[in-house]
This record gives structure tokens, C-alpha cells and sequence, in this order.
């Protein structure tokens, strides 16, 4: 796997995917400050929820559930010193489907957990990463 970032301006990057696909990245100047973008370690937490989605998402459906929707809701704390890594993270997953069950839905989550997410294994190496769910009807 190969990217490149590049300096835009200003404290903002351009992030180029092999694949050819683009994104812009920021950090603000002053904490809490302004930003047009994304920060690179916001992107990360995005990775995290995007990989592990589509890893639940297609589990269930090769189990043949009616899954219909699947929003990652994450929270992340970092250290508060450099280098401000994340220490926890929860995943809640908010699955809309019909007739799916919990524990089909929690096995989903602990095999991507477990076995498939690169991105939340990797962090689990440093952070305590938690999993929550909720079901909702279709």
C-alpha cells in the first residue's frame, strides 16, 4: 500500500490514496482553534469506524440477515500529553434490520473485533478499544 500527503497551505495536507482517491487534512493552529478539514488522528478514528462497519455489515449479510442500516457511533479519549495518542475507545454500532438477533448481531461485532478490523486491532495495541450495540426495526 503506497499514499502521499502534500503541504496545501497553512497547517493543510492533501492526502492521496494509491487507489486515486483524495482528502484534505487539517490541524488547527491553536487548540481548539478553527479548522477546514478533518485532523489526520480524526481520520484515524474514522478508519477505525469505517473498517470495523463493513466488516459487521458483511458478516451479516453472508449470514443472510436483513440488515438494513449500520451507523458506528465512536468515542475516543487521548493521553494529554505528547504523544496524544488514544487511550480508549468505544464503538457503538446502531444496527436497523428485521428479525436480526442480538446475539447474531454481537458475533458480528466480536469477529470483526477478533479477526477481521486491521485498523481497531492495530490501536488495540494501545488504547482499551469496548463495543456497544442497539438494534432497531426496519
Amino acid at each position: 500500500m503506497k499514499a502521499r500527503v502534500t503541504w496545501v497551505e497553512n497547517n493543510t495536507f492533501l492526502g492521496e490514496s494509491n487507489s486515486g482517491h483524495a482528502v484534505v487534512m487539517n490541524a488547527a493552529t491553536t487548540p481548539g482553534g478553527p479548522t477546514v478539514a478533518p485532523s489526520p488522528m480524526e481520520y484515524l478514528l474514522l478508519g477505525t469506524g469505517g473498517c470495523t462497519s463493513i466488516d459487521v455489515v458483511m458478516i451479516l449479510q453472508k449470514g443472510r440477515q436483513d440488515v438494513r442500516g449500520c451507523e458506528c457511533r465512536l468515542e475516543a479519549e487521548r493521553a494529554s500529553s505528547d504523544p496524544k495518542i488514544f487511550t480508549r475507545i468505544n464503538l457503538h454500532f446502531v444496527i436497523t434490520g428485521k428479525d436480526l438477533k442480538p446475539e447474531t448481531v454481537q458475533r458480528a461485532i466480536d469477529l470483526s473485533a477478533e479477526k477481521y478490523c486491521s485498523a481497531s486491532i492495530m490501536l488495540g495495541k494501545m488504547a482499551e478499544i469496548t463495543h456497544s450495540f442497539e438494534i432497531l426495526p426496519a
